[in-house]
């Protein structure tokens, strides 16, 4: 008999977070998300309060758990697109349909209740989250910003009732093939026809931050108004955001223009590859792990694609060979191997054609499923 109960105490809390760490134990490609940060999710330190609903469930089996689900109104988001949608997201299970099927009646009994007409996902409070189901690409590392699950993850899902709403393809990258020098010259046109300049290199991480933050914020919203899921940020967002990486951002892998009124016109940035670093500690930030989370960060042999975006006044100009440029750059250094683009919607043919001029593989696929009530 499977009990589904709703996360209410510290200990529940605690489970919720643990139990796919021992789902997933010995998994040489599953990578946790810092436990810190989890934990943080039920307490008021986690902004989304201010801006979302939502509900946790675990599902036990002779007093023993066997799933794990979160559902999430997002109201920011239902309120702009005028829909009455829940997400699901944090969704874990034993390879049982029995289990799965409680676990989504839960959620969607929840939703009900909430007057809604429609459960999507995985996704979670923002798109900076770990979103999708992996349906693709299952031999290869999660990079430390994506979620990894078990094959039969799909079975399930489809088995409650859901089809697919959108997919993401991801890449690994190992060179650009384009030629720097002929590259840079179109660069440095470009800037000079438009008044545009890039933020200096040398600049360190904490000032970057400070100076240029609000801007790769206001950037970001403007860039990616339209995309799946994505919700403006507050400034809590804008801060809470900056707090989970700021241990991990690099600044040499961080790159901004602006107009000559300083203000950012486009940017990009990479994370340092960290998913082994955090593998044995399950996320916690033990000694050992930050002895080689600070290595990787250092010197990494693998960078994540993290964010682009170029305001729309500058799309036509030829801007996004300023991405090339830097990443070129970045491939330059003896110690990186690769670079994972983490999720591209299928549907955006203008980030496919830039991953077009690098040598690399399309090698990762993820899924959101949607169930109309």
């Amino acid at each position: 008999m499977i009990e589904i109960t709703e996360v209410r105490t510290k200990k529940q809390r605690k489970e919720f977070v643990e139990y796919p760490l021992r789902l997933y134990k010995g998994n040489p490609y599953f990578v946790p998300p810092l436990y810190g940060d989890e934990m943080k999710i039920f307490t008021p330190k986690n902004v989304y309060h201010k801006t979302c609903r939502f509900v946790f469930y675990l599902a036990l089996k002779d007093g023993k758990t066997v799933g794990r689900i979160q559902g999430i109104i997002q109201e920011q988001f239902n309120g702009i697109h005028d829909v009455k949608q829940v997400r699901f997201t944090r969704f874990d299970c034993e390879d049982n349909i029995a289990t799965a099927k409680a676990l989504f009646n839960a959620v969607e009994a929840w939703a009900k209740t909430e007057e809604m007409t429609e459960v999507i996902g995985p996704l979670g409070y923002s798109d900076l989250e770990r979103e999708g189901l992996l349906i693709e690409g299952f031999e290869y590392l999660s990079t430390f910003e994506e979620q990894y699950n078990y094959p039969y993850y799909a079975k399930l899902i489809e088995a409650c009732g859901y089809t697919k709403d959108v997919d993401w393809v991801e890449s690994r990258l190992f060179a650009v093939k384009e030629d720097s020098e002929r590259m840079q010259k179109i660069l440095d046109r470009i800037l000079q026809k438009n008044e545009l300049h890039i933020v200096d290199d040398n600049m360190k991480k904490r000032p970057f931050i400070k100076k240029y933050a609000n801007g790769i914020f206001r950037c970001i919203d403007e860039c990616y108004k339209e995309l799946y899921g994505v919700v403006p940020f507050t400034p809590e967002m804008q801060k809470q955001m900056i707090e989970q990486f700021m241990l991990i951002l690099n600044r040499k892998y961080i790159v901004a223009i602006c107009d000559k009124n300083e203000q950012v016109v486009a940017f990009g940035f990479c994370l340092p590859g960290i998913g082994k670093a955090v593998q044995k500690s399950g996320g916690k930030l033990t000694p050992a792990c930050l002895v080689r989370l600070l290595k990787a960060i250092k010197t990494p042999t693998s960078l994540d694609f993290a964010l682009v975006g170029i305001m729309p006044q500058y799309r036509k100009s030829g801007l996004s060979v300023f991405m090339l440029t830097k990443l070129k750059e970045l491939f330059d250094n003896p110690y990186i191997e690769y670079m994972e683009t983490n999720l591209n919607l299928e549907t955006n043919t203008d980030i496919q054609a830039i991953w077009k001029r690098f040598d690399g593989i399309q090698h990762k696929r993820r899924r959101s499923y949607k169930k109309v009530l």
